[in-house]
């Protein structure tokens, strides 16, 4: 399981998803262009001192991450949206598997459609009709994360 972030714009989700990552020992993956610098203090105070913990790569582009060498031949993109579309599935429904990379999209755009026409593997954050347009994207992150994390069994140890 891995997390990617493409082009993320807000340094404390990136950070709070940081942390996350570190909780879960989940890889993070960010791809550029960044809204902000990573040397940024909102980004790393919202990490606090758990970035020693977190195994971060940084691609240039979304082609660099998906033509990588070190890629796993079972790996399976899982687009994360707040938009309800004709393949996308409820998170409550998505099949995950240990292979899954989540990503999650710019927090003011979403994913690209180009980015999405990339995998059929679409999921939303299931939400009342009405008035919020979509979650703050470090809390989606939290919510799709352990939410696949139950469904492939949480390692007794973490209990």
């Amino acid at each position: 399981m891995q997390i990617v972030l493409f082009e993320p714009e807000i340094p404390p989700n990136t950070g709070n998803i940081a942390r996350l990552c570190a909780a879960t020992g989940t890889p993070l993956n960010l791809i550029e262009p960044l809204g902000f610098r990573l040397e940024n203090r909102y980004l790393k105070r919202a990490g606090l001192d758990y970035w020693p913990n977190v195994s971060m790569r940084v691609f240039p582009n979304w082609p660099a991450f998906a033509e990588r060498p070190e890629r796993d031949e079972n790996e399976r993109w899982v687009m994360v949206s707040s938009k309800k579309r004709p393949q996308s599935l409820p998170l409550q429904a998505f099949p995950f598997t240990a292979s899954d990379c989540l990503i999650f999209g710019p927090e003011t755009r979403g994913l690209p459609d180009w980015l999405l026409a990339q995998s059929p593997k679409h999921l939303r954050v299931p939400m009342l009709p009405g008035g919020v347009r979509s979650l703050n994207l470090s809390t989606c992150a939290g919510i799709v994360l352990y939410q696949a994390l139950i469904c492939l069994g949480i390692p007794s140890q973490w209990c």
